[in-house]
């Protein structure tokens, strides 16, 4: 008996021992077993090659983990996909109720690379090879299998993007991925992410996606913070010859829709697209802002609902340049945007920033004939800026800073009102108020004012129509518009101030047209342009009536010569006045003209006559425009003395004054510069010749010229004696009123120029005379903006401020004798 039990206690521990040497010896060879396997039949199973470092399985427990995993692409010559780690494990014990089930999988580290080549992502043949060419069996079975999938996570990841034909390269890093998964009779997977953008500045994103795999219905939740929009940049230069972008995104956003429908998407939450940038070069923008933000409240395309809380843009920045050639924009991207024509065309390009584009024209393309709702909208410190580079000179105005506002922009409400205010540079204001209907918008009435303009801002298209610049004069612009059905009344005023014409400018590029006759008809005896100029007809086909401004020429033509006497003493008058204590230099020029060195003269001879007398000057140079006219004359002049093989000894005063009136655009010229100069990003004239002399020397010239234009003033007073009771200022950079450098003369003390004492009495006295009364208040908003040009220069407690049509006169108040 006892025997018995000894002898199956043996064969027990027999078997226990057999089994786990069996398990053992499973577990220890079936590991290297499926990595030889693996390696050899993967490339036939599933169309590529995976290796490993080793791999542990674990058949009792349906756990197994592979290490250092590496999947090759189709050609075995690239790594498509590298793990550290890969980890599964399988329910075994719910296969005998026909279940597969993966309790867990954990993918560590992973860096995964996908590339599309026109239309064929690089995973392609993977799909082919596992789709069924008979297709599914979709018979019913006795016993149907059902498929699990629990727990998946994706560790510290990072995800690659290639396109080769755009090309893009961009990459994600720090990926984390987790889903709980879903069961078999489960119709929703919920998968929760975070990463960071690799390249450029970074940013962080986390979310939720969760997709019902039955009918396609999805919510996503999307958090960034900063996010790096660098990879934009590459999609741009497939749209544009040159060009660099950045920016970022801040956003916190949940959207829910359906895949088979765009429209169909229901969004909540806010965007921010902060430091943004889009130009020529790093360094020069062709638009910007700060921060544009949209606080959705509901966007619904799909059911006509479209309800912001508001719409803010933070300091816009847009520049628009006219060249010989084109403009900055179709330089950019091609003219009329042949370069996105182009990719639009081709099927084989898919550009993100068209999709993106095409994506929001289909939200919003039925935008006004659904229920929107903008509580407000807001623009916020604009810079806009407009140049010309086609005239002779250099055209440039600008609207800084621009304000723009609206509340409560509702479709059913009947009107909806937007106030915009700008300030213009270098000189200038405008106001708009706007009442617009939201369901119709061909109705709407507008009143604007814009004012304080100089004249002399738009020399550059005076001189190349008529040879003549203005040295003096503001515009103002004043109207109403109503607009019912598209149909337009409108009254327009046309106000210009003391317009005075200079000396004509003799360039080969300019044409002539006698402007100071003409002025002498259109311009009235209180010595003002002023015109009412009503608009009618329709807004595709506007009707300008000119009546009253030939009614008014008309009327000039006969009263006008009767008067002449009268404008000829105001005209002598203004003159004393002005220059007494402005003296102008002509552009590039360091000498006065006769007129004034006759003035110089009379100042340094009251300072010799009166002993008590003093006088503070203060220069101020137009750089922007001297430099250039300087650049202009010294390229020529290098070009003129290369082609004609003479030495800078041998240009004499003929060869300057031919190099003088050569026009800045003699095609020559132009041509000979595009030869010698590396013109790839140089769209101007300006820009050539900098190249073709270089800044320094213009510089240079530049600094000689503002020392020689002070040794030139200064001389008079030596030659009287005087030059110690003259303080000389250094000169300051600015953009004059009236387009030309000028010394401002400021008198000290009780006496001043008998001269100038009388021209301001009756200077006073004219403003307040029956031809210019009509116009004294607006003289003296004028006056405010001279002063407050003046007081950046210099300026006395009690003086007395009398304004021309030039500038500021700061005369110390005197006893009249």
């Amino acid at each position: 008996m006892k025997s018995g039990k000894n002898r199956a206690k043996r064969v027990l521990i027999i078997v226990l021992i057999t089994v786990v040497s069996f398990i053992f010896i499973v577990i220890a060879f079936i590991s290297p077993i499926s990595k030889y396997l693996i390696e050899k039949y993967s490339k036939k199973y599933t169309s590529r090659q995976i290796r490993m470092d080793w791999i542990f399985v674990n058949p009792f427990t349906g756990y197994a983990h592979i290490h250092n995993l590496r999947i090759y692409d189709q050609n075995d010559d690239t790594l498509d996909l590298s793990a550290e780690s890969f980890s599964i494990r399988f329910a075994l014990s719910k296969m005998l109720l026909h279940t597969y089930e993966i309790t867990s999988a954990t993918l560590d580290k992973p860096w995964i690379r996908i590339t599309r080549d026109k239309t064929v992502f690089n995973f392609k043949d993977v799909v082919d090879h596992f789709r069924s060419e008979k297709g599914y069996d979709t018979t019913e079975t006795k016993h149907p299998v059902h498929f699990n999938m629990r727990n998946l996570e994706i560790k510290d990841g990072e995800f690659h993007y290639v396109e080769l034909n755009t090309p893009v390269n961009y990459f994600v890093k720090n990926v984390f991925i987790e889903t709980k998964g879903k069961d078999w009779n489960e119709d929703t997977m919920r998968f929760d992410y975070s990463f960071q953008s690799g390249p450029g500045q970074g940013g962080d994103a986390k979310g939720y996606f969760s997709i019902n795999t039955h009918n396609l219905d999805y919510t996503l939740r999307t958090i960034f913070s900063h996010f790096d929009l660098v990879p934009f940049e590459q999609y741009l230069h497939e749209l544009t010859n040159y060009g660099t972008f950045r920016g970022n995104l801040d956003a916190n956003v949940i959207s829910k829709g359906n895949f088979k429908r765009e429209t169909d998407v229901d969004s909540r939450g806010i965007l921010s697209l902060n430091d943004f940038h889009i130009g020529k070069t790093e360094h020069e923008d062709y638009a910007s802002f700060d921060k544009v933000t949209i606080q959705i409240n509901d966007v619904d395309p799909d059911k006509h609902i479209y309800r912001l809380d508001s719409l803010v843009i933070v300091h816009p920045y847009f520049v628009y340049e006219e060249y010989d050639y084109l403009n900055n924009i179709e330089r950019m991207f091609g003219e009329n945007g042949s370069h996105v024509k182009q990719v639009e065309a081709n099927p084989a390009k898919l550009n993100l920033i068209i999709k993106i584009a095409d994506y929001v024209i289909a939200l919003s393309q039925n935008f006004f004939e659904s229920d929107f709702k903008i509580n407000r909208v807001a623009v916020s410190n604009a810079d806009f800026k407009f140049s010309d580079f086609t005239t002779t000179e250099k055209f440039s105005i600008e609207t800084s800073p621009f304000y723009a506002f609206a509340d409560s922009i509702y479709k059913s409400r009947d009107r909806v009102h937007f106030f915009i205010k700008s300030g213009i540079k270098p000189y200038g204001n405008a106001v708009f108020n706007l009442s617009i209907n939201p369901k119709n918008t061909t109705y709407f009435d507008l009143n604007y004012k814009i004012t304080d303009i100089p004249i002399a801002t738009f020399n550059p298209y005076i001189i190349k129509y008529t040879s003549f610049p203005f040295d003096r004069g503001t515009v103002e612009l004043t109207g109403n518009w109503n607009v019912k059905n598209a149909s337009i009344q409108s009254e327009n005023h046309l106000l210009i101030i003391d317009p005075f014409t200079g000396k004509r400018l003799k360039n080969k590029g300019t044409k002539w047209i006698p402007l100071p006759l003409i002025m002498t008809f259109i311009r009235e005896r209180g010595n003002v342009i002023d015109y009412e100029i009503p608009v009618t007809g329709s807004l595709k086909n506007p009707e300008f009536h000119l009546y009253y401004v030939f009614m008014d020429l008309l009327k000039n033509i006969f009263i006008k010569p009767v008067t002449i006497p009268y404008g000829i003493h105001v005209k002598s008058t203004q003159r004393i006045a002005d220059k007494s204590i402005i003296l102008q230099w002509e552009i590039k020029r360091d000498d006065f003209s006769p007129v004034e060195k006759k003035f110089v003269r009379k100042i340094a001879e009251f300072l010799s006559k009166y002993p008590a007398g003093r006088i503070s000057v203060h220069p101020v140079e137009y750089a922007q425009r001297e430099k250039e006219f300087i650049l202009f004359f010294e390229a020529k002049k290098k070009y003129y003395l290369l082609t004609r093989n003479k030495q800078y000894n041998e240009f004499d005063k003929k060869d300057s004054t031919y190099v003088e009136r050569m026009s800045n655009k003699d095609s020559l010229f132009v041509k000979y510069l595009n030869r010698h100069v590396a013109t790839s990003l140089m769209f101007t004239i300006q820009e050539k010749c900098s190249a073709f002399v270089g800044e320094s020397l213009i510089n240079a010239k530049y600094s000689r010229l503002v020392k020689d234009r002070e040794s030139q003033f200064m001389s008079y007073f030596k030659s009287e004696g005087v030059a110690n009771r003259v303080k000389l200022y250094p000169s300051k950079n600015e953009v004059p009123y009236n387009g030309l450098s000028y010394y401002q003369v400021d008198y000290n003390g009780d006496n001043m120029p008998e001269e100038l004492r009388t021209a301001y009495d009756e200077m006073n006295e004219i403003n307040g005379g029956i031809f210019r009364k009509k116009y004294k208040e607006l003289r003296k908003t004028i006056q405010a903006k001279y002063d407050k040009q003046a007081s950046r220069i210099g300026n006395s407690s009690n003086d007395i401020k009398y304004t021309s049509s030039i500038t500021t006169i700061n005369i110390n108040r005197f006893n009249k004798t």
